[in-house]
């Protein structure tokens, strides 16, 4: 009997101690799912060790970013993008990024840094970590010349085509309830969309649609700048300061050269000619004047 009671003692106390470890590897396992959800993003140190830098652009947001007839990458972002690689002495991975997505990228690691045309917001500067900045922007409208949109309120009872996760889809979200908003994952969409009829007309930077509305004849932008003047910045994942601090010294040292000038004159003036001012979108140095 005294034989019976151990035995039964000593498989509780296994039972127990069976079930404590499971529980303490269950408590580990969800706490490694949490920790490694956002991902760890890579040191300046390891970037340079690996021989190449991941940068997140638009494939598709003319002149900005985009992919040519020969698969690759060019654009103004893309230039600052060669050459952050260029002084980093290793080579540029181009990933591919849609506008909502450029938070999370960035969050879980999976680029080194943003350049896709990322304007500073207070919402998103919570959640990534801006640079100094590398040009200015405001939203434009642009409409078919048939039926040109010149004021907001006219869009009042109208659809209005905007990507998910821009300022455009928050300001008019924000200040005009009553327009209708038709919202695509891809730039390519919504200005398919526009072409095809299936909106009264497309919202985003003043810079993009200018251009867009300069290869497209029969679409005017009949509203240059809206909203608040802001800026374009690099982006990093929140904390990593060293990559940040990095930046911030290389876009100093590149507005001694005039370089962001440059960087115009190669990507976006060939498109927009005389219909805009350089010193009206490009900031260099960081230094808004």
């Amino acid at each position: 009997m005294k034989n019976i009671k151990k035995l039964a003692a000593l498989l509780l106390l296994f039972t127990l101690i069976t079930s404590a470890l499971a529980g303490c590897q269950s408590k580990s396992d969800k706490e490694g799912t949490d920790s490694t959800a956002a991902g760890t993003a890579r040191t300046l140190e390891e970037i340079k060790e690996s021989g190449k830098v991941v940068i997140g652009v638009f494939s598709d947001k003319k002149p900005f970013g985009y992919v040519d007839a020969d698969g690759a990458y060019q654009g103004y972002d893309v230039y600052f993008g060669n050459r952050i690689a260029q002084d980093l002495g290793v080579d540029v991975e181009y990933v591919s990024v849609e506008a909502a997505s450029r938070v999370e990228y960035l969050v879980t690691a999976k680029v080194d840094i943003i350049l896709a045309n990322f304007t500073v917001t207070p919402d998103r500067a919570e959640k990534v970590d801006f640079a100094l900045p590398y040009m200015k922007v405001a939203l434009g409208v642009v409409s078919p010349d048939s039926a040109l949109i010149t004021s907001p309120e006219q869009l009042n009872g109208k659809t209005l085509i905007v990507n998910k996760g821009t300022t455009a889809e928050t300001y008019f979200t924000e200040n005009y309830p009553d327009v209708k908003l038709l919202k695509f994952d891809q730039y390519s969409e919504a200005y398919g969309a526009l072409l095809d009829g299936r909106g009264d007309a497309f919202t985003t930077d003043n810079t993009e649609v200018l251009a867009w509305a300069l290869e497209n004849k029969g679409y005017t932008v009949g509203i240059e700048s809206l909203g608040n003047l802001d800026t374009i910045a690099p982006a990093v994942q929140k904390g990593n300061t060293e990559l940040l601090n990095w930046l911030n010294e290389e876009i100093k040292t590149l507005g001694t050269e005039n370089f962001f000038h440059k960087a115009y004159d190669e990507t976006l003036a060939p498109v927009y000619g005389d219909a805009a001012d350089p010193d009206s979108l490009v900031v260099e140095g960081g230094i808004i004047e």
